[in-house]
């Protein structure tokens, strides 16, 4: 029987992976009725290159394709199905060449194992070798191209480490070899590799990061359990010394030689169950990657909201891959992160702000003006409670009024954080804030407090009922006169006749206006290096003078750090581009 796991259990052990071959197509599913394969890969010394253990992701059959076919047996075929595996497997490892010990994973007799995704009904089967013909020339081919002289001595700074290469034809492929350490091999260690190929180039390398951290993680896992190994049988039989004093003799060391390159990989690790959880480590990992990114279908070029959370996720991983890397350890995923800086709720019980307007009508009018008016421009906005989650909420609602790159959020700290550091800060209700941020014109602080205000709001958003609001702040300017953003977003919040997603909207396209304003006096004043006397004459174009203009302003230059980097360098290289044209 095939063995079946629950991709419900299915967890990923970092101490398991060696060289992986993973291979992602965007196919017809009609062609191979899968979407990927991920390969385990070793150069064996007396073989060469090969493959030695293989997850496919086989999709159920659509119904279109199902209308009119039997389907004899229902759940017996399944096993059919990978008794059938197993002698395709077998028979194509025939033809290609002979194995040794070192060149199999699985006995003949083995039926391999599978995984079935409950969710969506996709089986994860592992055995030795592709189902496909077409596969497993791909997936040899860019087996041997990794472990060959080819690409690891061109390209690659010495033999371990990752590369890219490939085409639209063979597929686009990442590579990361390293060493396994073996008492018995030529220079006491043997050669894998990490291949992975995609005919989605971008997929592949928006996806690097991810499968970068979490390959390397179980390459330094491997390499550590296989020195363990390597240190003690060392220790009973130094080879090094065998080997200074054996008599070489080129009769005999072919013979010598054929006794030590047949080392399978489950003597190298002594693990047991090594097949079986290597395969839920690359069912995993290939569902990981499938649910990973998805696509969206965007209407026009993407904002630059979208541009800064990919430059901050890309960021993100690449850090905890560097910390990982340097620390050697384990940590979960953060492909929430993003979110929570964003303010998306837990959705745990308790009075939140579900919506500006609901913010407006618990803090009053004129406060909740005097807050949205710090927000616009830059200044720091503390909330100091003990509802956590209250505060969070809070400036979920508010950071909505600005560009995702003006950002920089402390959701709930124990203590004071400079203004530099985050312009949305929220803090227990026993900390003491410093003198001089209690007295400067660019912060605001409002204090919740247990005591009760009044009773205007009902059933769970009755905040009034349990908390007081209390908002203070040292500035002097008024605020009644502008930003003109502000103005807008005031006529409509005090429009009962407009839903609170048509607000939203309203917002959006306000942002939108803004923004664009703002890249062209970025584009005027730091790229062109323009003057004052034009930047007012563009500022009146813009329609940002007169009434609340010096609002305005602050607003325009506070939102230019929001800007993507994506947007400046490429305006940067724009400008460069235009000054070397005369000179061609």
């Amino acid at each position: 029987m095939t063995n079946v796991y629950s991709m419900a259990l299915i967890e990923f052990p970092s101490s398991l992976s060696f060289g992986i071959a993973c291979f992602f197509t965007h196919r017809q599913l009609s062609d191979f009725h899968m979407n990927a394969l991920v390969a385990l890969c070793h150069f064996c010394e007396l073989h060469g290159p090969r493959t030695l253990f293989c997850t496919e992701a086989l999709h159920p059959p659509s119904p279109s394709s199902q209308a009119g076919v039997a389907v004899p047996g229902g759940d017996r075929d399944v096993d059919r199905d990978g008794e059938g595996l197993t002698m395709r497997a077998n028979n194509s490892a025939t033809q290609r060449g002979e194995m040794c010990e070192g060149c199999r994973s699985l006995p003949a007799s083995h039926p391999g194992f599978m995984s079935i995704d409950n969710e969506t009904g996709i089986r994860f089967v592992s055995h030795q070798h592709p189902r496909e013909p077409q596969l497993f020339s791909v997936v040899r081919q860019a087996c041997v191209r990794s472990l060959s002289c080819e690409v690891t001595g061109d390209v690659c700074p010495g033999r371990e480490g990752p590369i890219f290469f490939g085409d639209e034809q063979h597929g686009f492929v990442f590579s990361h070899t390293f060493f396994i350490k073996d008492s018995l091999a030529r220079g006491f260690q043997r050669w894998y590799s990490i291949v992975m190929v995609a005919m989605d180039r971008i997929y592949l390398i928006n996806s690097w990061p991810f499968l970068l951290r979490h390959l390397r993680l179980t390459i330094q896992s491997l390499q550590s359990t296989a020195l363990k190994v390597f240190d003690n049988e060392h220790g009973v039989c130094p080879q090094r010394a065998v080997r200074m004093n054996s008599v070489f003799s080129p009769a005999v060391f072919p013979h010598q030689r054929s006794g030590n390159a047949a080392r399978s990989l489950t003597s190298l690790t002594q693990h047991p169950n090594l097949w079986a959880t290597l395969h839920s480590s690359f069912s995993w990992l290939l569902k990981a990657c499938g649910s990973r990114l998805t696509e969206k279908l965007l209407e026009g070029a993407p904002t630059e909201d979208t541009l800064v959370l990919i430059e901050r996720q890309t960021e993100q991983e690449e850090e905890m891959s560097c910390w990982e890397g340097a620390e050697g350890g384990i940590s979960k995923p953060r492909g929430h992160q993003l979110d929570s800086e964003l303010g998306h709720d837990d959705g745990s019980p308790g009075p939140r702000f579900r919506s500006l307007r609901h913010l407006r009508q618990v803090l009053g009018a004129a406060e909740f003006r005097q807050v949205a008016w710090h927000v616009l421009m830059g200044n720091q906005v503390i909330w100091r409670g003990v509802d956590s989650k209250l505060i969070q909420s809070a400036f979920t609602v508010l950071k909505s009024l600005l560009p995702v790159g003006c950002v920089r959020s402390v959701p709930y700290s124990a203590h004071y954080e400079e203004a530099y550091k985050c312009n949305f800060l929220g803090l227990s209700p026993d900390v003491a804030i410093p003198a001089h941020v209690i007295s400067s014109e660019f912060s605001v602080l409002v204090d919740v407090t247990s005591e009760p205000g009044c009773q205007s709001l009902s059933t769970e958003d009755n905040i009034c009922s349990l908390y007081q609001l209390n908002m203070s702040s040292a500035n002097t300017q008024p605020t009644d006169r502008g930003p003109t953003l502000l103005n807008k977003l005031e006529v409509a919040l005090s429009n009962e006749n407009l839903s609170v997603d048509v607000v939203s909207h309203c917002l959006l396209c306000l942002k939108e206006e803004w923004m664009n304003k703002v890249k062209v006096l970025f584009k005027f004043s730091k790229v062109d290096g323009r003057g004052r006397e034009d930047t007012h004459k563009v500022l009146a174009l813009l329609g940002t003078t007169g009434p609340g203009e010096e609002d305005n302003v602050r607003l325009l230059k506070f939102w230019m750090t929001g800007l993507s980097k994506t947007y400046k360098s490429h305006l940067m290289s724009a400008v460069r581009g235009g000054e070397r044209s005369p000179s061609q």
